[in-house]
């Protein structure tokens, strides 16, 4: 069931705003809760949708497959979450979904990490071989990155034993010695290695992934819902990319940075608000448009390996319309912090 985090998540918000007039139009976006999903949030406290003239309302789930068959039946209009294989095969399938709008992609901060007593035992991805390695999922990018690793020495997945497992299962598993290598995030893989169960040991996105940017998160999209309420989908994704230019801003250390760090603590992103601003953020693109050189290759890895059944065809993925004529409404992203030293978000 999904768990709904409405507006009024928000301290006050709910008695400030004046009550949405009846010809707003409703649209519920779910979303999967990471340190990126703050921009729905976000986009909500700080009257973006209000301005838009749009009520929206922000739900939470724990999977964005689980909500394809609610896109696909018009029950929710967005949905932000990890892209998968599910996501092609749907529409393969011909269900009525696509992708609206990028929400993330590299740098990502995905790194494999290696059995501390295997250190030296394992040093390319030939040594993969046989090996228990983890991803997070089934058809999940981290199944990509993996899949693009062992492509890189003539290896499918194969030829490798993997592991589905959530990322606070991984430390303990290569601890106990279930895992040879597992592909973390942070803080997880910082838990690891200081804890010495862990050492780093190959970053995907130095040379191993084809195309970079990497797009990674998505906003999928009710295709039904987009064709008949063009402009209202025109109004939202506007919304959510000054949010996300607003994210790019924190992401960089802005003078904003503070402020999102204590909305993460209250939306429930994460509890420590130090551990989150210590912690590595997901980049993104601040226009929100979807990579679709790297789509083609994610969509060719998974079909390689049997994750797709259906060859879905490019003009079915994405409806890029509605990000670049945002990104045309709100003028060229300039970054405040300048002297960031981080990748992404430019």
């Amino acid at each position: 069931m999904i768990a709904r985090a409405l507006i009024a998540l928000f301290a006050g918000v709910a008695a400030l705003a004046p009550p949405a007039r009846a010809q707003q139009p409703v649209v519920t976006i779910a979303t999967v809760m990471s340190v990126p999903s703050i921009a729905n949030f976000w986009a909500a406290e700080k009257g973006y949708f209000r301005e838009a003239g749009v009520d929206v309302r922000v739900e939470v789930v724990d999977s964005l497959t689980k909500a394809v068959a609610l896109l696909a039946t018009n029950q929710i209009q967005l949905a932000q979450g990890g892209l998968n294989a599910g996501f092609f095969n749907a529409v393969g399938q011909g269900l009525p979904v696509v992708l609206a709008l990028e929400s993330g992609s590299t740098p990502i901060n995905h790194n494999f990490f290696v059995r501390t007593d295997l250190r030296d035992v394992i040093r390319t991805p030939a040594d993969l071989k046989g090996r228990n390695v983890a991803v997070s999922g089934a058809g999940s990018l981290s199944v990509y990155e993996l899949a693009s690793l062992m492509e890189s020495v003539g290896m499918r997945l194969a030829d490798v034993n993997v592991k589905q497992l959530a990322f606070p299962q991984m430390a303990p598993a290569l601890a106990s010695k279930a895992l040879d290598v597992a592909l973390m995030v942070a803080p997880f893989g910082d838990r690891a290695v200081t804890q010495g169960i862990g050492v780093p040991w190959i970053d995907p996105e130095e040379g191993f992934l084809k195309v970079l940017p990497m797009t990674s998160l998505v906003y999928m999209s009710s295709a039904d819902w987009i064709r008949q309420n063009r402009e209202t989908a025109g109004k939202v994704v506007r919304a959510l990319v000054r949010a996300g230019r607003d994210y790019c801003q924190a992401y960089h250390h802005g003078p904003n940075r503070g402020e999102m760090l204590d909305m993460m603590t209250r939306v429930g992103i994460g509890a420590d608000r130090d551990a989150l601003d210590k912690m590595s953020w997901q980049a993104r693109t601040p226009d929100g448009l979807v990579n679709m050189a790297s789509l083609r290759d994610i969509k060719r890895v998974y079909k390689g390996e049997g994750l797709i059944e259906k060859d879905p065809p490019d003009d079915k993925l994405v409806v890029a319309e509605l990000a670049a004529d945002a990104a045309k409404s709100l003028g060229p992203f300039k970054l405040i912090n300048e002297a960031s030293p981080l990748k992404g978000c430019r």
